[in-house]
């Protein structure tokens, strides 16, 4: 049985994000629940992570957008519990001076090889993060790297609600079938 541990960003995601309609629409799918959405803190949200991993049955997989890319590759330090593979959307780059204040706990981002599968999705035109620093963040996890087009922060702000290249990328990261895994 697949299991999905959806971690949102800063300030969660709101009823229309994608993620929030991937955890409405996957039974196995659940949110990892943060301390203070609005107040990201490092250890808090590493905590978070760090429990709702452990009370997965199974290695779960990580489905990261934002600040949520930040917690996980923050958590994924030798000794983490295992997982599945990650999906790491629109990572977003603490030295941005676009880089929101009240996540500076996050800084500087680890350059360490992540110890499981994982696959980088960025826009060419993140306010967040630049394609070259998405690229590179990518080269150092060890991750796949998918440029998805100008797609601003991949977000509803940015136009996304449902995602349908999301899902079969997260199909192909796993290696099922995108019926399989996102059932009508």
């Amino acid at each position: 049985m697949l299991s999905l541990l959806i971690v949102p960003g800063y300030s969660g995601s709101g009823p229309r994000h994608w993620q929030t309609l991937w955890e409405q629409k996957l039974s196995f799918a659940r949110r990892v629940e943060m301390p203070d959405w609005d107040h990201p803190d490092r250890r808090a949200w590493v905590e978070a992570l760090d429990r709702a991993v452990a009370a997965s049955a199974e290695p779960p997989v990580l489905v990261a957008h934002s600040c949520g890319v930040s917690t996980v590759v923050h958590w994924a330090a030798p000794g983490a519990r295992p997982v599945r593979a990650a999906l790491l959307v629109a990572p977003a780059d603490t030295e941005s001076p676009s880089y929101p204040r009240e996540a500076s706990t996050f800084h500087p981002l680890p350059g360490a090889r992540l110890p499981f599968p994982s696959m980088v999705v960025a826009s060419a035109n993140d306010p967040y993060c630049a394609p070259e620093r998405a690229e590179a963040f990518a080269r150092a996890w060890g991750s796949r790297f998918i440029q998805a087009g100008p797609c601003g922060h991949i977000n509803v702000d940015a136009g996304f609600g449902p995602w349908p290249e999301g899902e079969r990328l997260l199909a192909a990261l796993i290696g099922e079938p995108v019926s399989r895994v996102f059932r009508a």
